[in-house]
């Protein structure tokens, strides 16, 4: 799963992926068998939720390619995760359980935001939601070797054309996914995008302190704290009048339109300073819907593209500006954005 490894973001809005609570550290252990679908995606969420772990990402797509530094530690009910750009403008995403640091050091600008009021926010999301199965089916596919370490090679065959195949090697000793990519349907198999550990360390002794000492040195930084809300759509007006098959809704807030205009002092905006954002999932694909206000100053014109497995829709409703973004088909994208209706 692509998507799983690296975040796409709109400016100052975080795609977010699919958060589960964690399940018993028990589970890991050795590969199911292959007969026992669900046993495989157990095994993997198990992995990515409870495991210490460190290692170098690899993400290409569309003929580009980015790395990045990821560390995930877990003690007791206590998790820490940090993801460091190694490519390009300089980024660390540091989270400490509900607390999530996001620096820019070049701009001297840290964004902070509560994780529980945003749908499913992580830095290393390297999980499957077992109700992946009621949209595709998973088979082993055989046997390979990733960052040094042997690997089981599993592929989710997706049962409609509204998602992409994936394909995953998840580590034979822990359970943790080492590679991923995102297909095209059948007969034309093309990999649209590819995430891999290029090195991993698994079992690692979990060191919190020295991952939050960059959250900490925010002396100089310019401090935004985005205001956010958990809502609904009922409560913002919209209902879901024609459901997209095997997408539910996994959260919705209320953010502000503009981080730049965030700040620990600033009392709040008017409607048309906002933007809502919905999450859906159908367990393995994402895509968060935004909507706001129309405003033809900034809103040319309607658009579609795609880079990789993500595409982004954008499109005019009413009163509405809609934009639509995630890892699935364009079509999929905007059945999505049209799914909604505005209640009277």
């Amino acid at each position: 799963m692509g998507r799983v490894f690296m975040q796409r973001c709109l400016p100052a809005l975080t795609l977010v992926c699919a958060f589960l609570p964690s399940l018993a550290c028990s589970q890991v252990g050795a590969s199911p068998s292959p007969d026992d679908p669900r046993a495989w995606l157990q095994r993997i969420h198990a992995a990515a939720n409870s495991g210490n772990y460190r290692g170098t990402l690899v993400f290409s797509a569309g003929g580009s390619m980015s790395s990045s530094r990821v560390w995930h530690y877990c003690v007791g009910d206590q998790t820490w995760e940090k993801l460091e750009s190694l490519d390009g403008r300089q980024r660390q995403v540091i989270r400490h359980n509900d607390d999530v640091h996001t620096l820019w050091p070049q701009s001297r600008v840290a964004v902070i935001e509560k994780r529980d009021v945003l749908p499913g926010w992580q830095v290393t999301p390297q999980r499957v939601d077992p109700r992946v199965l009621e949209q595709y089916q998973l088979q082993r596919e055989g046997e390979s070797r990733v960052a040094g370490r042997e690997a089981d090679v599993l592929l989710l065959e997706p049962q409609d054309a509204l998602r992409y195949a994936q394909r995953l090697w998840v580590d034979r000793r822990s359970g943790l996914m080492l590679r991923a990519e995102v297909l095209t349907p059948l007969p034309n198999r093309v990999v649209l995008e590819s995430s891999a550990f290029s090195e991993v360390e698994i079992g690692v002794k979990p060191q919190p302190k020295v991952l939050m000492q960059a959250a900490q040195r925010t002396e100089g930084f310019r401090v935004l704290r985005p205001r956010q809300q958990r809502v609904t759509l009922q409560e913002e007006g919209w209902s879901e009048a024609r459901p997209v098959p095997g997408f539910k809704l996994s959260g919705c807030v209320r953010r502000e339109l503009d981080s730049s205009r965030a700040g620990s002092e600033l009392a709040g905006g008017t409607d048309a300073d906002k933007v809502l954002q919905a999450v859906f999932s159908d367990g393995l694909a994402h895509v968060s819907l935004f909507i706001e206000p129309y405003d033809a100053s900034r809103h040319k014109r309607e658009m579609q593209a795609q880079l990789g497995a993500t595409s982004t829709v954008t499109l005019r409703r009413d009163g509405h500006w809609f934009t639509a973004v995630g890892d699935t088909p364009l079509a999929t994208l905007r059945l999505i954005a049209e799914s909604l209706d505005r209640r009277r």
